[in-house]
């Protein structure tokens, strides 16, 4: 089975984004920078989530993050699903901070339960498919509008939206061009898929 070991964001400053993923949220081995200059606009097609197990700890993930230099995209608030929000990185990268738990059960911490990837895609059945032909395992799937895979030995979960019900979720436009500014490591074998994402072997 094809696990996702770590993802690389690229950015015109490598060094401040390490920074500020380190500082924010303790995330070292799983998120890389590396340098670019490819042009990119609006939404990139993809967001990063940290589920949590209880809002104190949602809390304080954004608030670390907007010290660090995020711009708060939607607030923390209470939903039907439980709670949590969304921010933008200074690189520009989307992230969801989220629990399904509606109480604390502890002191806050920011500690998380798992780092989610989820792509934005033109037609969910057809990237399924290509993606398990390259050795992912479906965990969840809900027809055409979501997937979600095994994650594995990897220490990043994938996951599978439409390209406007994922900028919907966010809460941006789902318009945008140019450079995803992200690659996708794997112990699989590198390829891209048709909406522009590039799968790296684990060497890269």
């Amino acid at each position: 089975m094809t696990s996702i070991t770590a993802i690389t964001l690229e950015t015109a400053d490598p060094a401040a984004g390490q920074r500020f993923y380190s500082d924010a949220f303790g995330l070292n081995g799983q998120v890389r920078l590396r340098a670019t200059d490819a042009p990119t606009s609006g939404f990139r097609g993809f967001t990063l989530s940290l589920t949590t197990s209880q809002p104190a700890n949602v809390n304080a993930l954004v608030q670390a993050a907007v010290d660090g230099g995020a711009t708060v995209v939607k607030p923390v608030a209470k939903s039907f699903w439980g709670y949590g929000g969304v921010v933008q990185a200074p690189d520009g990268a989307i992230w969801k901070i989220a629990t399904s738990a509606k109480k604390d059960s502890g002191p806050p911490t920011k500690q998380f339960d798992d780092l989610v990837l989820l792509l934005g895609v033109a037609d969910v059945a057809a990237t399924k498919r290509l993606y398990v032909e390259r050795g992912l395992d479906v965990a969840k799937s809900f027809g055409r509008k979501y997937v979600e895979f095994a994650s594995g030995t990897g220490g990043v979960k994938l996951a599978l939206y439409g390209r406007r019900a994922l900028a919907k979720d966010a809460g941006v436009t789902p318009d945008g061009s140019g450079s995803h500014r992200i690659a996708i490591h794997s112990d699989g074998a590198a390829f891209t898929d048709p909406d522009g994402f590039a799968f790296e072997s684990l060497a890269n």
